[in-house]
């Protein structure tokens, strides 16, 4: 037997994957770092919602684009280091928020957070895929995906209450205070995600084709596509799930922000669930249904015929359902990354299929947003549904092309 296919021992494989869980985690708080703080943020520097919401887009871009990026240096120089730099960004944008004193500041911190948060997917998955064994890959990347939710989560506690008690310069200091932990943590345990001995030296032997042979892969612009469809949806019900319920449904405001929590825990469940489901293997088909039961949900909550009491058990069923698809997803991504290019190729694929998710929340509010001015409620949710379905034809091709 080879390397590859020896199983690790399961206290290597659980140190790797609750190291890496808790990295991504930050990265998802970093996601957050700036919008808990925009009602202290907006009077401090006289900003409008259109401003303010700016320095989001440019967050999404630079992570988008540097994740494609990320990926060749990942494959070049290693994981480790890569996310390390990754953190130090994050540190960085905590300490410029903190000594901010206009908008442009806000801008420069928005392109520190986000060209630290273009690291983690490629160098991620890259490590989980090399350091973990076969069995206990998709347990792998449930924890990945769970304690990214739980990074959404914690950061507007953290900020907020901070910020309620010792104002927002103070919370961006702390949030500067949880990435130096999580560096030290990463250095601490540095072995536990180091590339093998040896590799870099034989990596070129790995692979095959040149450098950017993966862009000619029919495969990686299919899970690219797939990423931006899935993640747009996600966007859609992200921005403005709350006041279409409220519209549709007559719920209160804090009805409407439950149902949305709601989702986000139903999603959280789902991921647990599916890191099981997924080692059974056919994750094209899992995701196919995983998904076609979340589009009818989604349609089903557009017809509004519903009392309003059903509002959060269809909430929590689409997030279950789409949660349950996002371990295969990352499971049919490796599928796709090793039928041609082999291990080597890791980071460089991840990155460019990953950078598809930040484009498909960079489009979100721009696809949907003219419905909402429009008060098309209803058809936001009927267009959620379309993206989910178009992502399961999608989830399937790519299944026969790997």
């Amino acid at each position: 037997m080879t390397a590859e296919v020896l199983p690790s021992p399961a206290p290597r494989d659980i140190e790797t994957i609750s190291l890496i869980g808790f990295v991504h985690g930050v990265s998802h708080f970093f996601h957050l770092l700036l919008p808990p703080l925009f009602p202290w943020l907006m009077p401090e520097f006289g900003l409008s919602f259109t401003g303010i919401g700016t320095t989001m887009t440019v967050f999404f871009i630079v992570s988008g684009v540097g994740q494609a990026t990320a990926g060749f240096l990942v494959d070049r120089f290693g994981a480790a280091r890569v996310l390390g730099g990754g953190i130090t960004c994050f540190a960085l944008a905590g300490v410029v928020l903190h000594f901010a004193t206009g908008y442009p500041m806000l801008i420069l911190v928005a392109t520190l957070a986000g060209l630290g948060n273009s690291v983690f997917h490629p160098a991620d998955f890259t490590v989980l895929n090399r350091h973990v064994s076969q069995p206990r890959l998709g347990h792998a990347f449930s924890v990945h995906g769970l304690s990214g939710n739980l990074g959404w989560a914690a950061a507007p506690l953290f900020l907020t209450t901070i910020a309620t008690a010792a104002g927002w310069r103070n919370a961006a200091l702390g949030a500067s205070l949880v990435a130096l932990l999580a560096l030290c943590l990463l250095y601490w345990r540095r072995q536990a995600i180091a590339d093998p001995v040896g590799w870099h030296a034989s990596k070129h032997a790995q692979t095959s084709g040149p450098t950017l042979g993966f862009l000619g892969s029919r495969a990686v612009w299919l899970c690219f596509l797939f990423f931006l469809l899935i993640t747009a949806a996600f966007g859609a019900i992200q921005n403005f799930a709350s006041p279409i319920l409220q519209a549709l449904y007559g719920l209160t405001i804090t009805s409407a922000a439950a149902a949305l929590s709601t989702y986000l825990l139903g999603g959280a469940a789902g991921i647990v669930l599916g890191g099981f489901l997924a080692q059974k293997g056919d994750h094209d088909r899992l995701i196919a249904a995983a998904l076609g039961l979340a589009a009818l949900l989604a349609l089903l909550l557009a017809a509004g015929i519903l009392p309003g009491w059903s509002v959060l058990p269809l909430m929590a069923g689409i997030g279950f359902c789409t949660g349950i698809a996002g371990p295969s997803r990352d499971l049919l991504v490796r599928r796709a990354a090793t039928a041609r290019f082999g291990q080597a190729a890791y980071g460089r694929v991840y990155g460019f299929v990953y950078s598809g998710l930040d484009l498909g929340l960079a489009l979100a509010p721009v696809i949907f947003g003219t419905l909402m001015d429009g008060r098309r409620f209803g058809e936001v949710l009927i267009g959620i549904a379309v993206l989910q379905t178009l992502a399961i034809f999608t989830a399937l091709r790519v299944g026969k092309a790997a």
